[in-house]
């Protein structure tokens, strides 16, 4: 599995097991009060994790969306408007101003940990 890029500072937060995450799916955990989707993506290898929140219908629910891919970018679309999201960089695809959260995200020893540094495009 491929891990997300980290702040050198940062604390790892163990989350879940990684038998608790869904290929091609996303989960929520509530990880130091805050809403996070984590996104198992087998194909890439990798994890990812973004904030929850979708900005455009005001709900807790990116963890529920459908993943995929536009132009060999993971997203993942909102379940309730649509709008698409990167994996990567949190970017929505239809309207490149708005920007949910990203997190650094890896598996370790069998268990999913994140840290809730934001990381943004230069990470």
């Amino acid at each position: 599995m491929t891990e997300t890029m980290a702040t050198p500072t940062a604390t790892w937060i163990d989350v879940c097991s990684v038998d608790d995450l869904e290929p091609d799916a996303g989960v929520c955990a509530l990880v130091a009060g805050r809403q996070v989707a984590i996104f198992y993506i087998p194909k890439l290898g990798a994890v990812f994790a973004i904030d929850n929140y979708d900005p455009f219908s005001h709900a807790n629910v990116l963890s529920r969306g459908l993943t995929g891919d536009i132009g060999g970018e993971p997203v993942v679309a909102s379940p309730v408007y649509k709008q698409h999201f990167s994996l990567r960089t949190g970017r929505c695809m239809e309207d490149e101003k708005i920007i949910v959260p990203t997190y650094a995200v890896r598996i370790h020893q069998d268990r999913v940990q994140i840290q809730l540094t934001e990381q943004g495009d230069d990470a």
